[in-house]
């Protein structure tokens, strides 16, 4: 059975932070919020609750799993990153954007693209997220909580947990996120749109 956190968008209680940050770091798969949708997640380096992530979904990692990050220089940690291009993240973080990037070294080959070696990285705008992640102290691994054969996200808490309540341990109600996914954005080999999503796509000339 899921736990169930009410956690106040503008104002999270560290007390519930710290207990879904221990859930996450024993093992644990959350459902948290973002700017732009809830998100399914677990820590990096933890293969069997990935492999939970990806059953949920049922996905493989062809599609982008994303690590979500505190702050642009803990994204650096993870992806090769360029003066120009972190000139361009810094524009657009915190914000509902995902870039696909070259991983580094820290991150699990496990975790990556099987063909291209590269992975989703993004910074969230939003409060709950961020006192999550830093909590941590690392990022989480995510994918945007889309169920299969849904055609939106889902958005409310009390149908999550009613749907995912075997299924992950802990929900975590941050209020209204929205169900627009995050724009993508492909900088491996220049700039490159691969979805339009909340984040406005104008900011990278596209």
């Amino acid at each position: 059975m899921a736990q169930f956190f009410m956690i106040h968008p503008d104002n999270p209680q560290q007390r519930l932070i710290r207990e879904a940050a221990n859930i996450l770091r024993n093992g644990g798969v959350v459902v948290y919020p973002t700017d732009s949708c809830y998100a399914l997640g677990c820590m990096l380096g933890d293969k069997k609750a990935m492999e939970r992530i990806l059953a949920i979904r049922q996905i493989e990692l062809k599609h982008h799993l994303t690590l979500v990050c505190h702050n642009l220089s803990e994204l650096a940690n993870y992806a090769r990153v360029d003066n120009s291009q972190f000139r361009q993240l810094k524009a657009a973080t915190p914000g509902s954007y995902t870039f696909i990037l070259q991983a580094t070294k820290e991150v699990p080959r496990r975790t990556l693209h099987p063909k291209r070696a590269t992975i989703g990285l993004r910074v969230p705008d939003h409060k709950v997220a961020l006192a999550l992640l830093e909590e941590l102290g690392e990022p989480i691994l995510s994918c945007t909580l889309l169920l299969p054969g849904d055609e939106e996200a889902l958005t409310d808490p009390y149908e999550i947990r009613e749907r995912l309540e075997h299924t992950v341990d802990a929900v975590i109600d941050g209020g209204w996120c929205g169900t627009e996914p995050t724009t993508v954005i492909d900088m491996t080999d220049g700039v490159e749109l691969l979805r339009r999503g909340k984040g406005d796509p104008a900011i990278f000339g596209l």
